[in-house]
């Protein structure tokens, strides 16, 4: 039986799919906030039979102790879990600190203390984030984690932290695999997706544009410009095929893979392919990143009028890359393989325009 936490988000819910059509034998238990049962329950609809059938709910809530799981259920089931999927997180880059302590530090370890019950368990499938580098300068590797980075946002500070307490247990002997995405955007092949944010941000404010031109500030810091970053897009299927592929190989046990593009694009080359796409030529304004973040934080409307959260600026002047060298290694062979950003963009952008209504909000 597998235990998942963080359905009924988009790559929670892709994800079973995805095991439950290649494993024809496996059950799902989803832990489910009561809140979100109702949003639970229509997704667990858009499944086929074969499917949905064998997905059930227990409600708990990640930020409790023993995920606010009864006795009963820890005594009568926890012990025909063989797998853990930890997904729930916090994916707000403007989410307070108390916020994305309570559920991305406390609530993996909370995680963390129920596995150590589960007397079955053969893994605990733990999704983490290339960000836990923060802005770390120069190739942050698979085997990197404590580097003495400083971090954009408490969505990256928490992931870190939670990511530490995680390999602490993996040291100690918890049977542990974690995964770590780039910045994840649509499936590659339908653009789907559940939210629009990251480079959406940028797409919708170029669109809002009538004109064929539009005015977008470009973002340097005293590390690192648009011209040497990189924005490292991975479509959702890939990530969520990797994991599947990764998570029932017996030898990735204790291991660290960075879903990631091993071939990013840098931002400038990024913006090259949205005028391509949008028949747009962009009319780039150098801006310090400070100021840049000064204007959308504090200037009245400006946020709003742009629809870009000031704290995505960074990403666009982001001084680290990601090695993905064991990644690679472990897929070689498999029909797992990352896309070019060139080829599904227009896949991205197709999606976005035909579904304008989709929140840009995480789930919490």
């Amino acid at each position: 039986m597998l235990f998942f936490t963080g359905f009924p988000g988009f790559l929670g819910s892709e994800l079973i799919r995805e095991l439950l059509t290649k494993h024809a034998n496996q059950r799902v238990i989803c832990l489910v906030q009561s809140k979100f049962l109702a949003l639970a329950e229509n997704q667990r609809k858009q499944f086929n039979s074969s499917i949905s059938g064998r997905i059930d709910f227990v409600m708990g809530d990640l930020t409790l102790p023993n995920l606010g799981l009864s006795e009963e259920f820890i005594r009568t089931q926890s012990g025909e879990i063989k797998q853990i999927f930890h997904l729930a997180a916090i994916y707000d880059l403007n989410v307070s600190e108390a916020l994305a302590m309570k559920v991305n530090v406390d609530g993996t370890k909370n995680v963390l203390g129920f596995a150590r019950k589960c007397q079955s368990l053969e893994r605990l499938q733990y999704v983490s984030t290339c960000y836990v580098s923060g802005r770390t300068q120069g190739v942050f590797k698979e085997t990197d984690l404590i580097r003495g980075q400083t971090f954009n946002n408490f969505y990256e500070s928490t992931k870190y932290l939670a990511e530490v307490e995680v390999q602490k247990e993996m040291n100690a002997g918890l049977p542990v695999t974690i995964y770590r995405p780039g910045v994840v955007v649509g499936h590659s092949k339908t653009g789907e997706t559940q939210k629009f944010d990251g480079p959406y941000f940028v797409l919708q404010w170029l669109m809002r544009n009538p004109k064929n031109f539009a005015i977008l500030p470009t973002i340097y810091t005293s590390d690192c410009d648009s011209d040497q970053s990189h924005l490292d897009l991975v479509p959702s299927d890939f990530v969520i095929q990797g994991i599947a592929h990764l998570s029932q190989m017996p030898t990735t046990k204790g291991q660290v893979f960075q879903l990631a593009d091993p071939q990013p694009l840098r931002v400038v080359e990024i913006l090259s392919e949205f005028q391509k796409v949008l028949g747009k030529r962009i009319i780039s304004v150098a801006l310090p990143l400070w100021l840049a973040r000064f204007a959308l934080k504090h200037i009245p409307f400006v946020e709003r009028w742009m629809g870009v959260p000031y704290s995505s600026l960074n990403y666009f002047a982001h001084p680290t890359s990601y090695d993905t060298t064991n990644t690679l290694q472990y897929l070689k062979g498999s029909d797992v393989e990352i896309p070019r950003f060139q080829q599904y963009l227009p896949i991205l952008v197709d999606y976005m325009k035909k579904n304008r209504n989709i929140r840009t909000k995480a789930l919490a």
